[in-house]
Formats: C-alpha cells, sequence, structure tokens
C-alpha cells in the first residue's frame, strides 16, 4: 500500500511539473480567473444577440488563442487592467481554436480581418473600435460605458 501511495504521489508531482512546463492538452479546461465577468462565445447564434445588445449599449468580443503566448500575456493584462468601473461592460470570450467557425462569422459581421489576441467593441451592430495583441491595452473601454 504505502508502495502504491509514493508512486501515486510521484506521479501527481511529476504530471504537474509537465503541466506547468507544456500546459495543459486540453484548453477548454483553461481556467481565467479575473475581474472580468467573462461570457462564453460559442455559438453562431450569440452573434445575433450581440448585435441587439448593442442597440442599447456598448459589447466587447475578446478572441483568444489558448496556444499563443502572446494572446495569455495579453489577456492577463487585459483582466488585471480590468477594475468596477468596467464591471457593467458585456464581455463575451472567444477561444477561437474551439470555434473557429464562430471566430471567422465575427471577422465577417463585424468586418474585421482575423487577428489574435483581438479585441472588438461593437456598438449599434458595428465595429466602434478593435485592435490586436498588445495594441487591445490601448483601448480605454471606459468611454464606451
Amino acid at each position: 500500500m504505502k508502495v502504491m501511495y509514493i508512486f501515486a504521489t510521484y506521479n501527481k508531482k511529476v504530471m504537474g511539473l509537465f503541466s506547468n512546463i507544456f500546459g495543459t492538452s486540453n484548453s477548454e479546461k483553461e481556467i481565467i480567473k479575473s475581474n472580468v465577468n467573462w461570457i462564453p462565445l460559442n455559438s453562431l447564434e450569440q452573434l445575433e444577440e450581440i448585435k441587439e445588445l448593442s442597440k442599447t449599449e456598448s459589447i466587447v468580443i475578446f478572441k483568444h488563442s489558448t496556444r499563443c503566448a502572446i494572446s495569455r500575456s495579453v489577456i492577463k493584462k487585459f483582466e488585471n487592467s480590468f477594475d468596477e468601473e468596467l464591471s457593467a461592460l458585456k464581455v463575451y470570450y472567444l477561444d477561437l481554436l474551439s470555434f473557429r467557425d464562430v471566430s471567422n462569422e465575427v471577422g465577417y459581421q463585424f468586418q474585421v480581418i482575423h487577428q489574435s489576441p483581438q479585441l472588438l467593441v461593437v456598438k449599434n451592430e458595428v465595429t466602434v473600435a478593435f485592435a490586436s495583441h498588445y495594441d487591445i491595452m490601448s483601448i480605454d473601454l471606459k468611454t464606451f460605458i
């Protein structure tokens, strides 16, 4: 029994080390902790919902690649900059690797060339601001509240 416990403990530590070095293999299990109240964007039908909501408020779409180091860095910076003043803002999170069809349709419907990471602000059914990579941090979301 003691040998099995030692092996299980050793195996858990080794697997944890591999996960830290190489990341997780299942992007859908990536957990993002932040002040942002993320709304998962994972269906084409939600784009109509976003357009409708944008008639009365600004809507944000964050396109994220779970395999990209720049995307990981930018989303962390984005989350760290998100304060209580922005809490009413609806922010949709799109894992573009898992939902490529939705990502393509976002580009088509909101007339932006695909990049990753990418942030779009939608108002009255059109894109009023967008940026990609580290330029995302230059968008002052408070102007869209």
